[in-house]
């Protein structure tokens, strides 16, 4: 893991995911089992600080909470979340693209592990879950093939159920051949084709 991945791709498409949601769907159902749209936002924006800071190494209350400690909700975003959370996504690509910030270890959701994977989970957390919010509001969704690579690549290293446990759900075995997106989507534990009213997967 030489490379140092862009994040910029897909926190530019979630950005553009988050400008067609209406207030109305803030409360539609998600992939994410026990999710509303809301929630996932809420839970961008927090995942955004944490890996921002994560980044610069700036350890404190954001990297040390462990998401499992309470669960995100759409009744905790701000008023202004419109606005916050383009800029949080900002200040989460800046501070990922200082050759520092993938050297050494840090911290995130209490964990401490290598930058170098910290930075990819943070890609992979705006990729899956753009898809997440897009697909639970009817809106069309891709992203760039490097990225998908990336989250391809981190999700095909802990395909064991006992090892995903409260993160993701069971991988979803899609056909040889599928495109990189379904793959992405099936080894987070989600089912590629899935609609409202259909069986949800984990937050993660």
């Amino acid at each position: 893991m030489t490379a140092m991945p862009d994040l910029e791709p897909p926190a530019r498409r979630m950005a553009l995911v988050l400008e067609s949601v209406d207030d109305e769907r803030l409360f539609a159902p998600t992939p994410c089992e026990e999710s509303t749209v809301g929630d996932l936002i809420h839970h961008v924006l927090g995942l955004s600080v944490a890996f921002r800071d994560a980044a610069r190494k700036d350890l404190g209350p954001a990297t040390r909470t462990d998401p499992s400690a309470s669960r995100p909700s759409a009744a905790l975003l701000p008023s202004d979340w419109r606005d916050a959370v383009p800029r949080a996504l900002d200040g989460l690509v800046g501070a990922w693209r200082e050759p520092a910030a993938w050297e050494g270890t840090t911290q995130a959701g209490g964990v401490t592990l290598p930058a170098a994977v910290a930075g990819r989970v943070a890609l992979n957390e705006l990729l899956i879950h753009g898809w997440d919010i897009a697909r639970a509001t009817g809106q069309d969704y891709d992203c760039d093939e490097a990225s998908l690579r990336v989250s391809v690549d981190l999700l095909s290293q802990s395909t064991e159920e006992a090892e995903r446990a409260g993160v993701f759900g069971p991988v979803v075995e899609v056909p040889d051949g599928s495109p990189l997106l379904d793959r992405a989507v099936g080894l987070s534990g989600r089912e590629p084709s899935w609609k409202p009213g259909t069986a949800s997967g984990r937050l993660g």
